[in-house]
Protein backbone atom coordinates (compact mmCIF):
# COMPACT_ATOMS: atom_id res chain seq x y z
CA UNK A 1 0.00 0.00 0.00
CA UNK A 2 1.28 3.44 -0.89
CA UNK A 3 2.20 5.80 1.92
CA UNK A 4 0.15 8.98 1.44
CA UNK A 5 2.56 10.89 3.66
CA UNK A 6 5.39 10.03 1.28
CA UNK A 7 3.32 11.30 -1.65
CA UNK A 8 2.70 14.57 0.21
CA UNK A 9 6.42 14.92 0.88
CA UNK A 10 7.15 14.28 -2.81
CA UNK A 11 4.77 17.11 -3.76
CA UNK A 12 6.49 19.42 -1.27
CA UNK A 13 9.90 18.64 -2.79
CA UNK A 14 8.69 19.39 -6.31
CA UNK A 15 7.06 22.65 -5.28
CA UNK A 16 10.13 23.74 -3.32
CA UNK A 17 12.52 22.85 -6.16
CA UNK A 18 15.02 21.02 -3.97
CA UNK A 19 15.24 18.67 -1.00
CA UNK A 20 17.08 21.34 0.99
CA UNK A 21 14.40 23.99 0.51
CA UNK A 22 11.58 21.52 1.15
CA UNK A 23 13.33 20.33 4.30
CA UNK A 24 13.66 23.93 5.49
CA UNK A 25 9.97 24.59 4.92
CA UNK A 26 8.98 21.34 6.65
CA UNK A 27 11.54 21.67 9.44
CA UNK A 28 12.92 18.17 8.90
CA UNK A 29 16.36 16.78 7.94
CA UNK A 30 17.02 16.67 4.15
CA UNK A 31 18.28 13.08 4.48
CA UNK A 32 14.98 11.99 6.00
CA UNK A 33 13.05 13.68 3.23
CA UNK A 34 15.24 12.11 0.54
CA UNK A 35 14.83 8.68 2.10
CA UNK A 36 11.03 9.01 2.17
CA UNK A 37 10.90 9.93 -1.52
CA UNK A 38 13.27 7.07 -2.38
CA UNK A 39 10.96 4.65 -0.54
CA UNK A 40 8.01 6.01 -2.56
CA UNK A 41 9.96 5.38 -5.78
CA UNK A 42 10.66 1.82 -4.62
CA UNK A 43 6.98 1.25 -3.87
CA UNK A 44 5.98 2.55 -7.30
CA UNK A 45 8.95 0.86 -9.00
CA UNK A 46 9.56 4.05 -10.95
CA UNK A 47 12.04 6.90 -10.70
CA UNK A 48 10.22 10.17 -10.02
CA UNK A 49 13.10 12.65 -9.81
CA UNK A 50 16.46 13.00 -11.52
CA UNK A 51 18.78 14.29 -8.82
CA UNK A 52 21.88 16.44 -9.33
CA UNK A 53 23.95 18.70 -7.10
CA UNK A 54 22.26 21.80 -8.52
CA UNK A 55 18.62 21.00 -9.25
CA UNK A 56 15.90 18.39 -9.47
CA UNK A 57 14.20 17.37 -12.69
CA UNK A 58 10.92 15.48 -12.89
CA UNK A 59 10.84 12.29 -14.92
CA UNK A 60 7.78 11.55 -17.04
CA UNK A 61 6.48 9.33 -14.24
CA UNK A 62 7.18 12.05 -11.68
CA UNK A 63 5.38 14.66 -13.74
CA UNK A 64 2.34 12.40 -14.13
CA UNK A 65 2.21 11.66 -10.39
CA UNK A 66 2.62 15.32 -9.46
CA UNK A 67 -0.11 16.49 -11.84
CA UNK A 68 -2.52 13.88 -10.50
CA UNK A 69 -1.97 14.24 -6.79
CA UNK A 70 -0.76 17.84 -6.14
CA UNK A 71 -4.27 19.30 -6.17
CA UNK A 72 -5.63 16.54 -3.95
CA UNK A 73 -2.79 16.92 -1.47
CA UNK A 74 -3.41 20.68 -1.39
CA UNK A 75 -7.13 20.08 -0.78
CA UNK A 76 -6.39 17.75 2.13
CA UNK A 77 -3.91 20.22 3.56
CA UNK A 78 -6.44 23.03 3.24
CA UNK A 79 -9.10 20.98 5.02
CA UNK A 80 -6.70 20.20 7.85
CA UNK A 81 -5.70 23.86 8.10
CA UNK A 82 -9.32 24.95 8.35
CA UNK A 83 -9.89 22.51 11.18
CA UNK A 84 -6.78 23.83 12.90
CA UNK A 85 -8.12 27.36 12.58
CA UNK A 86 -5.14 28.89 10.77
CA UNK A 87 -6.21 28.73 7.12
CA UNK A 88 -6.90 32.46 6.98
CA UNK A 89 -3.46 33.44 8.29
CA UNK A 90 -0.94 34.02 5.48
CA UNK A 91 2.30 32.27 6.31
CA UNK A 92 5.24 30.57 4.69
CA UNK A 93 7.72 31.44 1.95
CA UNK A 94 6.76 33.04 -1.39
CA UNK A 95 9.26 32.76 -4.25
CA UNK A 96 8.59 35.44 -6.88
CA UNK A 97 10.03 35.50 -10.41
CA UNK A 98 10.18 38.78 -12.33
CA UNK A 99 12.22 40.74 -14.85
CA UNK A 100 15.50 42.32 -13.79
CA UNK A 101 13.88 45.75 -13.89
CA UNK A 102 10.99 44.96 -11.55
CA UNK A 103 12.06 47.29 -8.75
CA UNK A 104 12.36 50.20 -11.16
CA UNK A 105 8.59 50.56 -10.82
CA UNK A 106 7.74 48.25 -7.90
CA UNK A 107 8.40 50.42 -4.82
CA UNK A 108 10.25 48.64 -2.04
CA UNK A 109 7.83 50.29 0.38
CA UNK A 110 5.20 47.83 -0.87
CA UNK A 111 7.38 44.94 0.24
CA UNK A 112 7.92 46.53 3.63
CA UNK A 113 4.19 47.11 4.09
CA UNK A 114 3.32 43.58 3.02
CA UNK A 115 5.85 41.93 5.34
CA UNK A 116 4.78 44.17 8.21
CA UNK A 117 1.14 43.20 7.68
CA UNK A 118 1.99 39.48 7.46
CA UNK A 119 4.87 38.77 9.87
CA UNK A 120 4.74 34.99 9.21
CA UNK A 121 5.48 35.40 5.48
CA UNK A 122 8.90 35.42 3.79
CA UNK A 123 9.45 36.89 0.29
CA UNK A 124 12.20 35.79 -2.09
CA UNK A 125 12.59 37.52 -5.47
CA UNK A 126 14.30 35.85 -8.43
CA UNK A 127 15.07 38.62 -10.92
CA UNK A 128 15.85 37.59 -14.49
CA UNK A 129 14.56 38.39 -17.96
CA UNK A 130 14.58 34.66 -18.77
CA UNK A 131 11.31 32.71 -18.57
CA UNK A 132 11.00 31.16 -15.11
CA UNK A 133 10.68 27.40 -14.63
CA UNK A 134 7.98 27.13 -11.97
CA UNK A 135 8.81 23.60 -10.86
CA UNK A 136 12.57 23.59 -11.46
CA UNK A 137 13.05 26.91 -9.62
CA UNK A 138 10.33 26.45 -7.01
CA UNK A 139 8.45 29.56 -8.16
CA UNK A 140 5.13 30.42 -6.47
CA UNK A 141 4.20 33.46 -8.54
CA UNK A 142 5.71 35.32 -11.52
CA UNK A 143 5.29 38.61 -13.36
CA UNK A 144 5.20 38.33 -17.15
CA UNK A 145 4.52 40.66 -20.04
CA UNK A 146 2.74 37.94 -22.01
CA UNK A 147 -0.08 35.52 -21.33
CA UNK A 148 1.61 32.78 -23.40
CA UNK A 149 2.20 29.98 -20.91
CA UNK A 150 4.53 27.04 -21.59
CA UNK A 151 2.71 24.93 -19.00
CA UNK A 152 -1.06 24.43 -19.21
CA UNK A 153 -1.22 23.93 -15.43
CA UNK A 154 -0.47 27.63 -14.90
CA UNK A 155 -2.95 30.50 -14.90
CA UNK A 156 -2.36 34.14 -15.79
CA UNK A 157 -4.20 37.08 -14.29
CA UNK A 158 -4.06 40.48 -15.95
CA UNK A 159 -2.71 43.25 -13.73
CA UNK A 160 -2.77 46.25 -16.07
CA UNK A 161 -1.90 47.53 -19.50
CA UNK A 162 1.47 49.20 -19.68
CA UNK A 163 3.04 51.82 -21.94
CA UNK A 164 6.56 52.65 -23.04
CA UNK A 165 8.10 56.10 -23.45
CA UNK A 166 11.06 57.34 -25.50
CA UNK A 167 13.93 58.88 -23.54
CA UNK A 168 17.48 60.15 -23.98
CA UNK A 169 20.04 62.09 -21.97
CA UNK A 170 20.36 65.89 -22.32
CA UNK A 171 23.96 65.35 -23.49
CA UNK A 172 22.91 63.02 -26.30
CA UNK A 173 20.18 65.38 -27.50
CA UNK A 174 22.60 68.34 -27.37
CA UNK A 175 25.07 66.44 -29.55
CA UNK A 176 22.68 64.76 -31.98
CA UNK A 177 19.61 66.96 -31.94
CA UNK A 178 16.09 66.23 -30.73
CA UNK A 179 13.79 64.14 -32.96
CA UNK A 180 10.71 66.11 -34.04
CA UNK A 181 8.85 63.26 -35.75
CA UNK A 182 8.61 59.51 -35.37
CA UNK A 183 10.45 59.12 -38.67
CA UNK A 184 13.41 61.12 -37.29
CA UNK A 185 14.20 58.20 -34.98
CA UNK A 186 15.65 56.28 -37.94
CA UNK A 187 18.58 58.72 -38.04
CA UNK A 188 19.43 58.30 -34.35
CA UNK A 189 21.24 55.73 -32.23
CA UNK A 190 18.47 53.69 -30.61
CA UNK A 191 19.08 51.34 -27.71
CA UNK A 192 17.54 47.96 -28.48
CA UNK A 193 16.99 44.58 -26.88
CA UNK A 194 19.60 41.86 -27.31
CA UNK A 195 18.93 39.50 -30.18
CA UNK A 196 17.67 42.16 -32.57
CA UNK A 197 20.24 42.26 -35.38
CA UNK A 198 19.84 44.81 -38.13
CA UNK A 199 17.03 47.38 -38.12
CA UNK A 200 14.38 47.00 -35.44
CA UNK A 201 10.80 48.16 -35.89
CA UNK A 202 9.38 50.27 -33.09
CA UNK A 203 5.58 50.35 -33.12
CA UNK A 204 4.32 53.55 -31.55
CA UNK A 205 0.97 55.17 -30.84
CA UNK A 206 0.77 58.82 -31.82
CA UNK A 207 -2.19 61.19 -31.64
CA UNK A 208 -3.40 59.98 -35.05
CA UNK A 209 -3.13 56.31 -34.16
CA UNK A 210 -0.57 53.54 -34.60
CA UNK A 211 2.62 54.24 -36.53
CA UNK A 212 5.98 52.54 -36.81
CA UNK A 213 9.56 53.17 -37.85
CA UNK A 214 12.71 51.11 -38.37
CA UNK A 215 15.49 52.02 -35.93
CA UNK A 216 19.06 50.86 -35.39
CA UNK A 217 21.88 51.48 -32.96
CA UNK A 218 25.26 50.24 -31.79
CA UNK A 219 24.29 49.30 -28.22
CA UNK A 220 21.84 46.65 -27.03
CA UNK A 221 21.15 44.85 -23.77
CA UNK A 222 18.86 42.10 -22.53
CA UNK A 223 17.56 43.96 -19.46
CA UNK A 224 15.69 47.20 -19.00
CA UNK A 225 17.98 48.61 -16.27
CA UNK A 226 21.01 48.22 -18.56
CA UNK A 227 19.19 49.95 -21.43
CA UNK A 228 18.19 52.80 -19.12
CA UNK A 229 21.76 53.16 -17.83
CA UNK A 230 23.02 53.28 -21.41
CA UNK A 231 20.57 56.07 -22.23
CA UNK A 232 21.67 58.03 -19.15
CA UNK A 233 25.25 57.55 -20.34
CA UNK A 234 24.45 59.19 -23.67
CA UNK A 235 24.50 56.08 -25.87
CA UNK A 236 21.19 56.78 -27.57
CA UNK A 237 17.41 56.83 -27.28
CA UNK A 238 15.70 54.08 -25.29
CA UNK A 239 12.13 52.79 -25.34
CA UNK A 240 11.23 51.58 -21.85
CA UNK A 241 8.23 51.28 -19.50
CA UNK A 242 7.19 54.77 -18.50
CA UNK A 243 7.04 53.71 -14.85
CA UNK A 244 10.76 52.89 -14.86
CA UNK A 245 11.64 56.29 -16.36
CA UNK A 246 9.65 58.66 -14.13
CA UNK A 247 12.38 59.14 -11.52
CA UNK A 248 14.97 59.90 -14.21
CA UNK A 249 12.62 62.41 -15.85
CA UNK A 250 12.14 64.13 -12.49
CA UNK A 251 15.89 64.25 -11.75
CA UNK A 252 16.72 65.54 -15.23
CA UNK A 253 19.15 62.76 -16.12
CA UNK A 254 16.77 61.73 -18.90
CA UNK A 255 14.45 63.78 -21.11
CA UNK A 256 11.29 62.40 -22.69
CA UNK A 257 11.57 62.31 -26.47
CA UNK A 258 8.43 62.96 -28.54
CA UNK A 259 6.15 63.29 -25.49
CA UNK A 260 2.85 61.55 -25.98
CA UNK A 261 4.14 59.12 -28.60
CA UNK A 262 3.84 56.02 -26.43
CA UNK A 263 4.14 52.36 -27.25
CA UNK A 264 1.46 50.03 -25.97
CA UNK A 265 3.35 47.09 -24.48
CA UNK A 266 0.39 44.80 -24.11
CA UNK A 267 -0.59 43.60 -20.70
CA UNK A 268 1.24 42.80 -17.50
CA UNK A 269 0.24 39.46 -16.00
CA UNK A 270 0.77 37.79 -12.68
CA UNK A 271 1.15 34.03 -13.15
CA UNK A 272 0.76 31.29 -10.56
CA UNK A 273 -0.05 27.56 -10.38
CA UNK A 274 -3.69 26.73 -11.04
CA UNK A 275 -4.13 24.51 -8.00
CA UNK A 276 -7.59 24.88 -6.50
CA UNK A 277 -6.20 25.81 -3.11
CA UNK A 278 -3.53 28.42 -3.62
CA UNK A 279 -1.63 29.16 -0.36
CA UNK A 280 -3.15 32.07 1.52
CA UNK A 281 0.20 33.91 1.52
CA UNK A 282 0.38 33.74 -2.29
CA UNK A 283 -3.22 34.94 -2.62
CA UNK A 284 -2.54 37.90 -0.33
CA UNK A 285 0.58 38.86 -2.28
CA UNK A 286 -1.20 38.61 -5.64
CA UNK A 287 -4.12 40.73 -4.42
CA UNK A 288 -1.78 43.43 -3.10
CA UNK A 289 0.19 43.40 -6.37
CA UNK A 290 -2.85 43.62 -8.63
CA UNK A 291 -4.29 46.52 -6.63
CA UNK A 292 -1.09 48.54 -6.39
CA UNK A 293 0.22 48.02 -9.93
CA UNK A 294 -3.15 48.75 -11.50
CA UNK A 295 -3.14 52.11 -9.72
CA UNK A 296 0.50 52.81 -10.58
CA UNK A 297 0.49 52.01 -14.31
CA UNK A 298 -1.37 54.77 -16.08
CA UNK A 299 -1.76 55.52 -19.79
CA UNK A 300 0.27 58.49 -21.06
CA UNK A 301 -1.55 61.80 -21.51
CA UNK A 302 -3.02 62.31 -24.97
CA UNK A 303 -1.79 65.26 -26.99
CA UNK A 304 -4.19 67.70 -28.65
CA UNK A 305 -5.07 66.70 -32.19
CA UNK A 306 -3.63 69.93 -33.63
CA UNK A 307 -0.11 68.76 -32.74
CA UNK A 308 -0.35 65.48 -34.61
CA UNK A 309 1.11 66.82 -37.86
CA UNK A 310 4.18 68.04 -36.00
CA UNK A 311 4.77 64.61 -34.49
CA UNK A 312 3.93 62.26 -37.31
CA UNK A 313 4.95 64.02 -40.47
CA UNK A 314 7.50 66.52 -41.63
Amino acid sequence: MLDLNQMALFVQVVQAGSFAEAARRLAMPPTTLSRQVAQLEDALQARLLQRSTRKLTLTDAGRALFDQCAGQIAALHNAASQLAGDSQTPQGSIRVAASAGLFDFFPMEWVTEFLTRYPRVQLEFVLSDAMADFIGEGIDVAFRGSAELPDSSLVARKVASGHFALAASPAYLAARGTPRTVQDLAAHDCIRAVGQSGPTTWRLNGPDGPTQTAVSGRFSANAGPAQKKAAIGGLGICLLPIGSLRASFQSGELVEVLPGVASGVGNLYVVYPSRRHVPRAVTAFVEMTVQRLAALIEPPPALPRRKSAQLLSK
